[in-house]
């Protein structure tokens, strides 16, 4: 083993090791919808077995719908397969420095587990009668386009129609133009070329971020919850070094490219552009921002990857964990203190404030319909003509279960069962 794979999964166990007692400690959870059921448990009004079950619940469709399935085929995987996981180890070993000790040693088995786990996945694929690995390398091809879409989407949301269709269109044309002009000649024969999807987002959230700081105010819903909640806040700040180390391992893991905060970053990563999975990152952070804060500040536990910006500063310091590892470190640390006036300034911009919730919806909307796209074409490739009736057939009837999975993890799931229902019936030769 090389000194590149043995520093991939030291980083990986410390991600899923201090990830897991973070949740355990109640300090921090990845999942949004965790957060809240956390002040529960922390005032004893649930006990830690319905804490547990809860966070099962919210959490494992997720990681098996959506993280591990997205991360096959990559040794890139998906944040959500490992630190969702780690808010269900936490939860689920007890809450004494025993349990503590055991969550990390769980979440660093798991971690490791998982990164070796995906490449022997890919090393059995290619002994299948039917590989049909190269067919889910599809799955985020529509992604990388689409993802330029969701600002117009949001801003349609927040603003109306006819803005959106300015947002959408200038977009478009971001896109045509950095297409047929981005290439710029410097001298000595080196050339500079733009990158269409890049440039298209930029100027896509450009005109998001423009339309919703129009909207001004003077409003204290932030600060009223910062001054009601001061002893939460406290709290999360008290646990600062926690939540700066986690920061500082999530960024070096970035750093080494074996983590990303989600799809598109991951799926841009895998064409090798890293830039591009960067601005992609702080584009998506953009809309956690408030969540993050305002559920912070309610609940008094952190979000364990914090406004997740931590995952582009990692790609803007690419083969440098060591130094990834400080600067996340001290980003997190930032990020805590500015916690309660981040807070309170984004009262002066409602505007920006509110755009959140919209940049949230509008993204799951995006990327669940360029998965599925994408699992239609890798579905067609794997079987022609079949492939769309299968991932047409199993979409439509997913909406029919009384508990369907969630929009992102149908196009995935139904590319592998498709692939694996293939094998076997080329097993019994019918296929």
């Amino acid at each position: 083993m090389n000194i590149s794979v043995l520093v991939d999964y030291v980083l990986i166990a410390l991600v899923g090791g201090v990830g897991s007692i973070l949740a355990n400690r109640g300090i921090a959870v990845f999942n949004d919808g965790l957060r809240p059921i956390m002040p529960e448990y922390l005032e004893g009004k649930i006990d830690r077995k319905e804490l547990a079950a809860t966070s099962f619940a919210v959490s494992f469709g997720l990681i098996i719908g959506f993280g591990i399935p997205v991360s096959i085929g990559s040794t890139i995987l998906v944040a959500h397969s490992i630190l969702l996981a780690a808010d269900i180890i936490g939860t689920w070993t007890p809450a004494n420095k025993w349990g503590t000790a055991l969550a990390g040693v769980v979440g660093a088995v798991y971690g490791v587990g998982l990164l070796f786990g995906l490449s022997f996945i890919v090393s059995a694929f290619k002994m299948l009668p039917v590989n049909f690995l190269g067919a889910l390398s599809l799955l985020g091809g529509p992604i990388l386009l689409a993802f330029c879409a969701f600002p117009a989407l949001a801003v349609s949301s927040q603003h109306g129609a006819k803005k959106g269709m300015i947002t959408f269109g200038a977009t478009f044309v971001a896109y045509l133009l950095a297409t047929k002009f981005g290439v710029f000649s410097v001298g000595n024969g080196i050339k500079i070329t733009l990158n269409p999807i890049g440039m298209s987002l930029l100027v896509a959230m450009l005109f998001m971020l423009y339309f919703a700081a129009q909207i001004k105010g003077e409003g204290t819903s932030n600060a009223s919850l910062v001054n009601v909640f001061s002893a939460r806040v406290s709290r999360i700040k008290k646990n600062w070094i926690w939540l700066s180390i986690m920061g500082g391992l999530i960024t070096a893991a970035s750093s080494v490219l074996i983590i990303a905060v989600d799809v598109l970053p991951q799926q841009l990563l895998v064409k090798g552009q890293v830039m591009e999975a960067a601005i992609a990152t702080l584009a998506r952070a953009i809309g956690f921002i408030p969540l993050v804060f305002s559920t912070a500040i309610v609940t008094g536990v952190y979000g364990m990857a914090g406004t997740t910006i931590i995952f582009a500063i990692g790609l803007l310091l690419k083969g440098n964990p060591i130094v990834a590892f400080i600067a996340g470190f001290v980003w997190m640390w930032i990020e805590v203190q500015a916690l309660a006036g981040t807070a309170k300034g984004l009262d002066k911009f409602p505007g920006l404030r509110d755009m959140g919730e919209h940049i949230r919806t509008s993204l799951t909307d995006t990327i669940a319909i360029a998965l599925l796209i994408g699992a239609a074409l890798a579905c067609n490739k794997m079987a022609p003509n079949l492939g769309y009736f299968w991932v047409i057939g199993v979409w439509l009837l997913n909406k029919k279960l009384k508990k369907p999975l969630v929009d992102m993890a149908v196009g995935p799931i139904a590319a592998i069962a498709l692939g694996i229902l293939l094998n076997l019936l080329r097993i019994v030769h019918l296929f």
